[in-house]
């Protein structure tokens, strides 16, 4: 267990309070302190409290969705929240990962699964290179900081964005294979039907477009991605 991991205290926020019992039964053994709210609401005054290392977040939720918590959240907190959705239902996942989810699982769910993904969101937090600065022009990436800026701009980057975007400034210009970054960014393989790399350099592509013309990620088809400087 990393230290990242040691005892991270965790929020599940879902209505299902069979499910949230379940999963605090699985998660404690585990290494997790965990919590539960069973509203969005209560999620919130919750986290505004802070001690919360992740957040487990269903979509579907009474009251305020998920997808409300999470945009209320993310205009304070980068505290990393991985979302639940309902099987088959993409584009929960990619609205999701566009409001600044770190990562997303299906419902239903394995907790051996909920457990891989907790654990490969909060090594992203936790990584940093022993040198931690790394830059390309005008783009700069502080790991231990957990910060990305364009001429001192933030970025405002999810702990997958930033470990993508780190990835492929230290490639330099050399094509980063899709493998590599699902692997070492996202922490799991790549499969077919897992759009959610796609996502992410959507999102990077986005940002980093709001502050600079001449940095830009491009595709290799067939292969992956490389960072390019105008």
């Amino acid at each position: 267990m990393s230290p990242a991991e040691a005892r991270a205290q965790l929020l599940l926020v879902d209505d299902d309070a069979e499910l949230c019992a379940m999963l605090r039964e699985y998660l404690e053994p585990e290494g997790f302190g965990a919590e539960s709210a069973e509203n969005g609401q209560s999620a919130l005054e919750r986290l505004a409290r802070g001690g919360i290392d992740l957040v487990v977040l269903d979509v579907m939720l009474p009251g305020l969705s998920g997808f409300e918590v999470l945009r209320r959240l993310r205009a304070t907190s980068r505290v990393p929240v991985l979302m639940l959705t309902a099987r088959g239902e993409e584009i929960d996942r990619v609205v999701g990962l566009e409001m600044g989810a770190d990562d997303y699982l299906a419902k239903p769910f394995s907790p051996r699964e909920l457990v891989a993904r907790i654990r490969a969101v909060l090594r992203r937090m936790a990584d940093a290179p022993a040198g931690g600065l790394v830059a390309f022009g005008p783009l700069t990436l502080d790991a231990r900081a957990h910060r990305a800026q364009v001429d001192g701009a933030d970025l405002e980057l999810t702990s997958a964005e930033l470990r993508i975007l780190e990835l492929l400034m230290q490639a330099d210009t050399r094509t980063v294979t899709r493998e590599e970054l699902m692997q070492q960014a996202l922490g799991r393989r790549l499969l077919p039907t897992d759009r959610s790399l796609d996502t992410h350099i959507s999102n990077l592509r986005r940002k980093l477009a709001r502050f600079t013309d001449h940095i830009r990620i491009q595709g290799v088809r067939g292969a992956g991605y490389a960072l390019m400087q105008r």
